[in-house]
């Protein structure tokens, strides 16, 4: 064990582990492109973007020179109240051309969380200004993740996440998760007579808001069935219910398209980013706000804000790497190395272990039946290969920059350790 893995076990404790029995780290020490190395010189071919945040890929320069320009220029003010800072308005003129239709404004985060804390606090504010303030029920899914905050952790719908938090946030009601397989060829019809119910029972008059990723992501990379999401938006709409859409994992080009909404035929009243907006080079997040939302909450003051919003080297960086996103053309790659990525994997469905595979552009998953994950993530990784295992599912969200002969290189090792995993 080295000496950095020794003191990370005695000072540490990392997200996700056991208190007080912390495993060895692998501890990282350099990336560049879809490629890592940790401290000892091991080369590891990354297939999941740490959590799915680095379409550019990593060691990218052009992004470290621009955050030392900005740092000598202005390192951080607060934007709270009428400050503000150029970066930060560029960025959210940015975003909301590239943004679905009816999208006017941005709130600026820290992170995803932070980013679906604001959206839902903002909708419960925007019914109660316009006088509807019984309009508090959340509706969220089964499967779906939403962060870890208050908020964003009552609407996430993996059980195992909730545990032992005691109360948390009231009034979320849970509808069924969005996966064909498991309600067969008539899921959408299913899942639509679902929602209509559940509104009726709870009576739309109380419900603030629905909240969904485009695709689950943490809940094992699932798309939606056929023809979901304007389904669901049309029964929102005519209820009067704000529609959030979750698109932390699945904007700039994850999924083909500079947000996931447009894949799907969705005009959300919010979208929720963060991720890929600096392919984690700066934490950072943006909230995008819709017309209804901005009409319904008009004169009402927003007292919700962190330290660090509008970051002006998080904005600088983020507007950078957007830039690197369109110039290399990585929405186009996206598709093509994600159809490549999907033809290799294929076959994996006729083994009797697993259940299904599946995916949207460049984000995968590989369903497990009756077999752990954890034993093909550790496998893959001994043989140089990043891959996650998320609940019953493994699931992958390679560098956008991936090259062709990794993306092989990706699935030959991915396909060993699935086929090892049935014996």
């Amino acid at each position: 064990m080295t000496d950095l893995a020794s003191l990370d076990q005695r000072t540490l404790i990392h997200p996700h582990t056991v208190i007080g029995d912390p495993a060895e780290p692998l501890v990282l020490d350099r990336g560049e492109g879809a490629l890592l190395w940790d401290t000892d010189g091991n080369q590891y071919l990354d297939g999941t973007c740490g959590l799915w945040q680095c379409p550019v890929g990593h060691g990218r320069a052009e992004l470290a020179d621009v955050a030392a320009e900005q740092i000598r220029k202005l390192e951080f003010y607060s934007s709270f109240g009428d400050y503000s800072n150029a970066p930060s308005i560029r960025l959210a003129e940015r975003l909301l051309s590239l943004a679905p239709a009816g999208l006017e404004r941005v709130f600026l985060t820290n992170g995803g969380s932070e980013g679906n804390e604001t959206a839902i606090k903002l909708a419960r504010l925007a019914f109660h200004h316009a006088g509807s303030p019984e309009r508090t029920v959340v509706l969220a899914r089964h499967g779906g993740y939403h962060g870890m905050g208050g908020a964003s952790l009552a609407a996430t719908g993996i059980e195992g996440l909730r545990a032992g938090y005691g109360p948390l946030l009231p009034d979320v009601e849970w509808l069924g998760k969005p996966h064909g397989i498991e309600h067969g060829p008539d899921a959408t019809d299913i899942l639509v007579a679902e929602l209509e119910q559940r509104i009726e029972e709870i009576g739309p008059h109380r419900i603030a808001a629905f909240i969904g990723e485009p695709v689950l992501g943490v809940g094992g990379m699932v798309p939606p069935p056929e023809g979901y999401w304007p389904r669901v938006q049309e029964v929102l709409r005519r209820n009067g219910i704000l529609l959030i859409v979750d698109e932390i994992v699945t904007a700039f080009g994850r999924t083909g398209h500079w947000f996931g909404s447009e894949r799907f035929g969705v005009e959300p009243d919010m979208i929720v980013t963060a991720k890929g907006l600096t392919s984690g080079y700066i934490p950072m997040g943006a909230v995008l706000i819709g017309r209804r939302v901005l009409e319904l909450a008009e004169g009402a003051t927003f007292l919700h804000g962190f330290t660090y919003n509008g970051h002006p080297v998080g904005a600088a960086v983020a507007l950078a790497n957007l830039d690197l996103i369109e110039k290399e053309n990585l929405l186009e790659r996206a598709t093509a190395l994600g159809a490549r990525l999907r033809a290799r994997l294929d076959p994996l469905a006729e083994l009797p272990h697993v259940r299904e595979v599946r995916g949207v552009g460049l984000m995968l998953g590989i369903e497990f039946a009756d077999r752990p994950t954890a034993p093909v993530q550790a496998g893959c990784r001994a043989d140089g290969v990043v891959v996650r295992a998320s609940g019953t599912s493994i699931v992958l969200s390679p560098p956008l920059v991936i090259t062709e002969d990794q993306i092989d290189t990706l699935a030959d090792v991915l396909c060993k350790h699935v086929a090892v995993a049935a014996s």
